[in-house]
C-alpha cells in the first residue's frame, strides 16, 4: 500500500515542486530549532579525492553546489540542445515572446535590486540574484492546477524558463568568476576539443564522454571559472541525432536517465544545504535591509512587471501573438509565478557572497529570496486559481 502511494507520488508532475517545499521547511527546521548545530557539521563536513599528489578537498556543502550542481547544469544543457534543436525554441517565430518576456524577468529585478543597493559596493555583487526562475517550483504550482491550465501556457512557461537558464548561464560565467588560471583552462580547452572530435567521429558510446568530462570538471574547477559551467559546456557535445546500438540518442537516453536523478535527489538536496535560514529574532529592520528587500521586490515586483511588460508590447508591436486559449490574466498570473526564484538565485546568491559579500549578505540574500519566492508562487497561484477556466477545459 505505502509503496503504491510512494510510486503515485512520484508520477505526479507537480512532484518536484512538492519534494523542493518539503526539502525547503525541513531546512528552515533545522536552522531554527536546536538541530541547527547537527545541520551545520553535515553541511561542513570535509571530503576529499586525491591522486598522487593532485587532491581536491571540500566541505560537503561545497561538493553539493560545485559538484552535484553541475550535474544538475549539464541536464539544463541537454534540454536546451534538445529545444534549439528541434524543441519549440527551434522555431524563431515561436521564440520571439518567451525570449522578449525573459529579457524583461531579467533586466527589471536586476535594475530593482540594484536601485535598492546602488549605494553598497558589497551589495552590488548580488545584483543578478533576482533575475532568475525556478523552473521546478514554479511548473510545480502551475501542476496543482491540473488539467484547467492550457498547454499553450505551460509552453511559455517551459520556453522563458530555458531561455532565463541560458542567461544565467551567461551572467555566471562573465561576472561570477574568481581570479583564471591560464594552466587550467588550457587543459578545459583540450578537454573540450576530445569532446568535439568524439561528437564529430559518431561516438554514441557514452563512457569516452563522461571521462573526458570529468577532466574538464576538474580543470573548470580549478581555473577560476565556476565548476558547473563545464556541465553545459558537455552537455553541448553530446550526440542528439546519432543512434546508439538500441536506436536511442545518447543525449536523449541521458536527459531521460538523468531527470529523476536531479528532480528528486540533487534539486532537493541543494535546497536543503542552502536554505537553512536561522529566523530567530528577526527584526523588522533585518526585513527591510536593502538586501533581501532588494531580492524580495527583485523577484516579486520586479519579475512579473518585466515578464508581463516586455511580452505585452512584443504582442502590441505584431512580432508575437498571444497563445491561443490563453488569456492577458492568465500570463498576468504566470508572470507572478516566474518569480519563484528559489534554486538558481540561492545558486547565484551563494556565488556572489561567498566570494567576498560577506556572510551578513549571504544570509541576507536568502532571507530576500525566500520572502520573493513565498510571495510570488502564494499571489501566482490565487490569480491563476481565479482566471483559469473552471472545470476541465484545455
Amino acid at each position: 500500500m505505502l509503496s503504491n502511494l510512494v510510486n503515485k507520488f512520484f508520477k505526479m508532475e507537480a512532484a518536484p515542486g512538492i519534494l523542493l517545499m518539503l526539502t525547503t521547511a525541513l531546512a528552515l527546521i533545522f536552522a531554527n530549532t536546536p538541530l541547527d548545530y547537527f545541520y551545520k557539521m553535515f553541511l561542513s563536513t570535509k571530503m576529499g579525492i586525491s591522486v598522487g599528489t593532485f587532491e581536491i578537498t571540500k566541505p560537503l556543502l561545497l561538493w553539493i553546489n560545485d559538484g552535484l550542481m553541475a550535474i544538475f547544469f549539464f541536464l539544463i544543457g541537454l534540454e536546451l540542445k534538445r529545444e534549439l534543436i528541434e524543441g519549440e525554441l527551434s522555431d524563431p517565430k515561436q521564440v520571439i515572446m518567451p525570449a522578449a518576456a525573459a529579457v524583461g524577468g531579467m533586466a527589471i529585478p536586476s535594475l530593482v535590486y540594484v536601485f535598492f543597493n546602488y549605494d553598497d559596493p558589497r551589495a552590488l555583487t548580488g545584483w543578478a540574484i533576482p533575475a532568475a526562475t525556478d523552473i521546478a517550483f514554479a511548473l510545480g504550482i502551475l501542476a496543482m492546477l491540473g488539467s484547467r491550465v492550457p498547454v499553450a501556457l505551460k509552453v511559455f512557461l517551459v520556453s522563458l524558463a530555458i531561455i532565463d537558464d541560458i542567461g544565467a548561464i551567461v551572467i555566471i560565467a562573465l561576472f561570477y568568476t574568481s581570479d583564471l588560471s591560464v594552466q587550467s583552462l588550457v587543459i578545459s580547452a583540450v578537454s573540450l576539443a576530445i569532446l568535439f572530435v568524439l561528437n564529430k567521429k559518431g561516438v554514441t558510446n557514452i563512457t569516452p564522454f563522461i571521462l573526458v568530462g570529468i577532466v574538464l570538471w576538474v580543470s573548470v574547477l580549478k581555473s577560476g571559472v565556476h565548476a558547473t559551467l563545464a556541465g553545459v559546456l558537455m552537455a553541448f557535445f553530446i550526440p542528439l541525432r546519432a543512434e546508439d546500438e538500441d536506436g536511442a540518442s545518447p543525449a536523449k537516453r541521458l536527459e531521460h536517465d538523468l531527470h529523476p536523478t536531479v528532480a528528486f535527489l540533487i534539486i532537493p538536496l541543494f535546497a536543503f544545504a542552502n536554505a537553512g535560514v536561522d529566523l530567530r529574532g528577526i527584526s523588522l529592520d533585518r526585513l527591510l535591509h536593502p538586501v533581501p528587500l532588494g531580492i524580495a521586490m527583485g523577484l516579486f515586483v520586479g519579475k512579473q512587471v518585466g515578464v508581463f511588460t516586455f511580452a505585452w508590447v512584443v504582442i502590441k508591436a505584431g512580432f508575437a501573438k498571444l497563445p491561443k486559449g490563453v488569456t492577458w490574466a492568465q500570463l498576468y498570473g504566470v508572470s507572478i509565478l516566474c518569480g519563484v526564484g528559489f534554486t538558481m538565485s540561492l545558486f547565484i546568491g551563494a556565488l556572489a557572497f561567498e566570494q567576498g559579500g560577506g556572510n551578513q549578505n549571504l544570509f541576507n540574500d536568502r532571507l530576500g529570496i525566500l520572502l520573493g519566492s513565498l510571495l510570488s508562487s502564494v499571489v501566482g497561484f490565487l490569480v491563476l486559481h481565479k482566471t483559469l477556466p473552471k472545470g476541465n477545459k484545455q
